[in-house]
């Protein structure tokens, strides 16, 4: 079969490889479409970062060259020893976090901070390629609904719900999301879900502040804006948003995200960004805010949330897809699109059988 492998920096590969059998406790699925992520373009771009090379993951075994994805979804073409509810032909999104189980973590339920963490797509084979094998057990099947297309949206909707449920947001509190890429987009969206009061979008570019409004942003600010902090404040009773949302990954962002939000406030990194960045401690310190982190997500709470998300239309995610590709294109119309005209992108989809 075809998959997109990582080999190094600036060097991903379609090759020819072995189609996966299913083991004990796996599912093989006919990858319907897959998502380039920002993390995978970080790796392609400045890795490695994540992508084991010289010692192999602990929890897989694995180091590269590895199959990229782990936005995707597909259909059950092989069901492993011992599987039981899904058969062949059920339509289903994996969760591709991966975790032992075992650790002191696991026990506690915080599968997202697994001493022996993986990710499909990163520390093993993931969704760039035309099959994929997945633990059945973690997998959830797919309404009719969410059409194929869009199934590549769940893993991104799963990051956008993981990073709210973080924030632990009150009923009617005010929220500020930095960055109108595809993840604040969603996060957006799932604020406004969750009871947000009030939700400001806050981004450079004019046709993402549209979109932002369309999907029910209360207001779309430009930060070149020189004014616009302080009229943000005076709308929300002159101190600022309770919850603000770091996702653009830049590197002024955060601090820009801790300087947003008000005091007694709440930030939450969910942009990565490869680099060491500016932050002002004294800023936290005297305002004493909260910084929490957020990248996983669990595949009992998470994963089933952002399906009934999406199939209820309470999170739109057909607007973020600006770019279908097949997977032969996945270099050129891609990575390398996505590293030269980053701005013209939202989501590109990728179908490795078109």
């Amino acid at each position: 079969m075809k998959a997109a492998r990582w080999h190094g920096r600036q060097d991903v590969r379609v090759e020819q490889v072995p189609e996966p059998r299913a083991q004990p406790g796996e599912l093989v699925l006919k990858v319907s479409w897959c998502g380039i992520c920002g993390t995978d373009m970080e790796e392609y771009r400045h890795g490695p970062n994540i992508i084991p090379v010289e010692t192999p993951n602990g929890l897989t075994g694995r180091t590269a060259p590895l199959t990229l994805g782990h936005e995707f979804a597909g259909t059950v073409v092989e069901v492993g020893e011992g599987v039981s509810g899904f058969a062949p032909g059920d339509r289903v999104a994996p969760e591709v976090v991966l975790f032992c189980g075992r650790c002191f973590f696991c026990l506690r339920h915080e599968y997202a901070l697994c001493v022996n963490w993986a990710a499909i797509g990163l520390h093993t084979d993931g969704g760039l390629a035309e099959y994929v094998a997945v633990p059945a057990f973690s997998c959830v099947q797919l309404p009719e609904a969410i059409p194929d297309e869009l199934s590549a949206l769940v893993e991104p909707t799963e990051v956008a719900v993981r990073a709210v449920r973080k924030a632990n947001p009150r009923l009617g509190e005010s929220v500020a999301v930095v960055g109108g890429g595809p993840v604040g987009q969603l996060v957006l969206q799932a604020a406004r879900a969750a009871g947000a009061g009030q939700v400001y979008l806050i981004e450079p570019r004019a046709a993402r502040r549209e979109l932002a409004l369309r999907l029910g942003a209360t207001a779309a600010i430009d930060p070149a804006q020189p004014t616009w902090l302080e009229e943000l404040r005076d709308t929300l009773h002159g101190v600022g948003p309770d919850i603000v949302f770091e996702c653009a990954g830049a590197a002024g962002t955060a601090e820009l995200a801790i300087k947003t939000a008000r005091k007694g406030g709440r930030i939450v990194l969910v942009g990565i960004y490869p680099g060491q960045v500016p932050i002002t401690t004294l800023e936290i310190i005297v305002g004493e805010k909260q910084i929490l982190g957020t990248v996983q997500h669990h595949y009992d709470e998470d994963l089933p949330a952002a399906v009934e998300l999406i199939a209820s239309g309470r999170i739109e995610v057909t607007p973020l897809v600006t770019a279908r590709i097949p997977l032969e294109r996945v270099v050129e119309d891609g990575f390398l699109a996505l590293a030269e005209r980053g701005d013209q992108y939202l989501k590109i989809l990728v179908g490795p059988h078109l």
